[in-house]
């Protein structure tokens, strides 16, 4: 399991994914990323920062928002 950060690029209320940027990444945008039901809808606005948890590094499909700071 590696936990990264990352930063919200856009979010999808209907079915609860996300698009992120990796914390230190000029390119690499991971879309569909599945968000925790627990984090409000409210609170997930463009630009805020998001921990990332990975349970396989090499499939982002295995990969879950789980909070939201600033």
């Amino acid at each position: 399991m590696t936990i990264r950060k990352g930063i919200l690029k856009s979010f999808n209320s209907s079915n609860y994914t996300a698009i992120v940027q990796l914390t230190g990444s000029l390119k690499v945008y991971l879309e569909d990323i599945a968000v925790a039901r627990n984090l409000p809808a409210a609170e997930m606005v463009a630009g805020r920062k998001v921990v990332i948890v990975f349970f396989d590094q090499h499939n982002a499909r295995e990969a879950v928002v789980v909070a939201v700071y600033m």
